[in-house]
């Protein structure tokens, strides 16, 4: 298990260090210059040039990438042009706000899919499993966007039943029920993608295992049927399921970047716009690089976790 996982650590760097490449050639293809956005009315062509001297922005693209990636061997990511701190520091920062909402539209997204997916097979071709076909299907093609605007407006600025934006109440708050509070409505947003592909796939999933002898034996020998579901069935189903939701993981982790605009979520989402927006080559660098890496660290884990449900694959 160990030389496995060790494998796939060292396979994701070559994909981690192309990532690096293309933001930086993208970055580089966006009109205007770090410079002009930080001066905003003293950029003047001297001012201009002088800043572009200091943050060594007048060097040749291959050289200032070379010239980061020998400070990220170093454990250096560098400083942020428009917030003049350090990049670990302001990643690490919104990064565990993003985590608290990723893990909590994952875990929701995961509930729910699986509970509607066992449902929709158990009663294939009933009214049940043409409701959750038909929610399933709107979820899967409604923009989370545009989900989240709704759900702003029906139930944050019709009923006030939860806020708009932000992650804590601007006075008080601050605990576990305000954040609980807070987090309802982009979570439900987020999730609900993931929910439809998760419910989709194990319902798939779990008929092509009721179809086999074992679980007509199972049947047959007069056992309970939840105990046929999911003692047998679906710790049988499981196996297939579980790197979905690894997959669906890394895309909760990058649809967080749309939903932590419309919410005003201070996560790592939001932090990446404003510095794509003001050219902080830097941070927009550290913030997609500690994304994938988790990325690829989900995607292992499910590896890893599919491993011991079935010691076939061993």
């Amino acid at each position: 298990m160990g030389g496995y996982i060790t494998k796939r650590l060292l396979a994701a760097i070559p994909v981690l260090l192309g990532l690096t490449v293309i933001v930086f050639v993208i970055m580089a293809l966006i009109p205007g210059d770090p410079a002009t956005a930080i001066l905003g009315s003293y950029a003047t062509p001297e001012n201009v040039e002088r800043l572009n001297s200091q943050l060594g922005l007048d060097k040749p693209l291959w050289h200032q990438y070379f010239i980061w990636l020998g400070n990220l061997l170093q454990g250096d990511f560098g400083r942020s042009y428009t917030l003049n701190r350090p990049v670990l520091d302001e990643v690490l920062e919104r990064f565990s706000a993003t985590l608290i909402l990723a893990g909590t539209a994952l875990v929701l997204c995961s509930l729910l899919g699986l509970v509607a997916g066992i449902v929709s097979a158990v009663r294939q071709y009933g009214w049940a499993d043409k409701i959750i076909t038909l929610v399933v299907l709107i979820g899967i093609s409604t923009p989370s966007f545009w989900l989240g605007l709704i759900l702003i407006l029906i139930f944050a600025v019709e009923l006030n039943w939860f806020p708009a934006s932000g992650m804590f109440a601007i006075y008080g708050g601050g605990d576990l029920p305000d954040l609980l509070w807070h987090l309802f409505l982009p979570a439900v947003t987020l999730a609900a993608v993931a929910t439809g592909v998760i419910s989709r796939l194990t319902r798939t999933a779990m008929l092509e295992v009721l179809r086999q002898d074992y679980i007509r034996t199972a049947r047959a020998k007069g056992l309970p049927e939840n105990t046929v579901i999911y003692k047998h069935a679906f710790k049988a189903a499981l196996v297939s399921i579980i790197p979905v939701i690894g997959i669906q993981a890394g895309f909760v982790l990058g649809g967080a970047v749309y939903i932590e605009t419309v919410f005003q979520w201070p996560g790592i989402g939001s932090m990446l716009v404003k510095a794509i927006s003001t050219r902080d080559l830097l941070l927009v660098q550290g913030g997609v690089l500690v994304v994938a890496t988790a990325y690829v660290l989900f995607n292992l884990a499910a590896d890893v976790v599919q491993t011991v449900v079935d010691p076939r694959l061993r």
